[in-house]
């Protein structure tokens, strides 16, 4: 009797193993969709706000083809162009920095799940060899032929019948195996996406050299011609005034600065210089060499001498004026409070927006060359009211 007993435990507690086994496995190979390892929900704001803003240039674009033809007409569009196709590129990248981290999560969860699912066949192959060794399997060389272990399920009416009570532990690896299927899928793919996004970057690219090439033989043809030249003149005088005017008119919207500051007229000579590099126009009145003409400028323009385009504030101030201004390109002004303030243009992005305060030394914008016939540069203005003063009077001495 008692043999018979230790004989009935021998035969039974395979199969106990087995249960057991089964019942774990469901713990390990239960897939739940993961979370991204990179959070990309910040790249998706910022691939709407790109799209918002290629909408915006488009429709201005649209605008500008529309009015009167004027050289700076010209300039602008040319310029709004550029403006949108360095967008455009900016998209494209954060679209391909978005796919990166997608594929790499799923390649992270691909790698995962089949590791998972190989060590569950190992597990599941010791089980089925004890087995083998207590008479209840005749089919171990089945095993090492088969593909999966449904096939070998189905060969096994014993593992069948001890799987009956089990179905949610099969559904879950079938479940896996399944989803193993669809992130394979998935990766080709998002693989697939990523090469015509790399595509259309070069084709971007080059028609971003293409509009490069174009102001400057803009540029280059205003310069040799003196009757253009002296047109641009003119409609820079009048853009000179329209500014003028606009700052009259923020003047008359007084504001308070909400932290404590030196004012402005007691920074004279001390005043940090918005960016790093060298003076290509000058202040006051010019004489062009070629044409013999004067002129009278109102700021300064400084092109970058390294690879650090960051412009910053001059002084503590506020924020009141942050757009595409024609013949300026993209102009940041700056009220510094008691009726001074800064300005900024040609520039390639801001990176502060209409209202924002600001310290000295913070940056506020990136040099480039928007609606300018010098290349890359920034245009920089002091004003006391209207009237422009000399920079070079207020900044430090080099």
């Amino acid at each position: 009797m008692i043999l018979d007993r230790k004989l009935f435990l021998m035969k039974v507690n395979p199969f106990l193993k087995v249960l057991l086994f089964l019942i774990s496995f469901l713990t390990f190979i239960t897939i739940k969709e993961t979370i991204l390892a990179q959070d990309v929900s910040g790249l998706e704001e910022r691939l709407q706000k790109i799209r918002a803003e290629i909408r915006l240039l488009e429709l201005r674009i649209k605008e500008e083809k529309s009015k009167e033809t004027t050289i700076l007409a010209q300039l602008s569009q040319l310029t709004l162009e550029k403006k949108l196709l360095l967008k455009q590129i900016n998209l494209n990248a954060t679209e391909r920095q978005k796919l990166d981290r997608e594929i790499a999560s799923l390649k992270r969860e691909i790698d995962t799940l089949k590791q998972q699912i190989n060590y569950q066949k190992k597990q599941m192959e010791k089980v089925f060899v004890s087995l083998y060794k207590y008479g209840y399997l005749d089919w171990l060389r089945f095993f090492f032929q088969a593909n999966n272990l449904l096939a070998i399920v189905a060969e096994s009416q014993r593992l069948q019948l001890l799987l009956k009570h089990q179905t949610s532990i099969l559904n879950e690896y079938l479940k896996a195996e399944a989803h193993l299927k669809e992130l394979s899928s998935q990766l080709l793919s998002k693989q697939e996406d990523l090469k015509k996004l790399f595509e259309e970057a070069l084709k971007r690219k080059k028609e971003l050299e293409e509009k490069e090439k174009s102001l400057k033989q803009f540029s280059a043809k205003i310069q040799q011609n003196r009757q253009i030249y002296e047109q641009i003149l003119k409609e820079y005088q009048e853009r000179a005034d329209q500014l003028k005017n606009l700052i009259d008119k923020i003047i008359k919207q007084e504001i308070t600065l909400p932290f404590p500051f030196v004012p402005f007229y007691e920074r004279k000579g001390k005043l940090p210089w918005p960016i790093l590099g060298k003076i290509i126009t000058s202040f006051g009145l010019q004489r062009h060499p070629r044409f013999n003409t004067i002129t009278y400028n109102n700021g300064i323009e400084i092109a970058p001498t390294g690879p650090d385009r960051t412009v910053r504030a001059i002084h503590a101030g506020k924020v009141v004026y942050a757009d595409s201004f024609r013949g300026y390109g993209e102009l940041l002004i700056l009220d510094h409070g008691l009726n001074y303030f800064s300005l900024y243009g040609h520039c390639a992005e801001f990176l502060v927006k209409k209202g924002d305060w600001v310290k000295e030394g913070q940056p506020i914008a990136i040099a480039g060359d928007s609606e300018s016939m010098k290349g890359i540069c920034l245009y920089f203005e002091i004003r006391y009211k209207t009237k422009a003063l000399d920079p070079l009077q207020w900044l430090r001495k080099k």
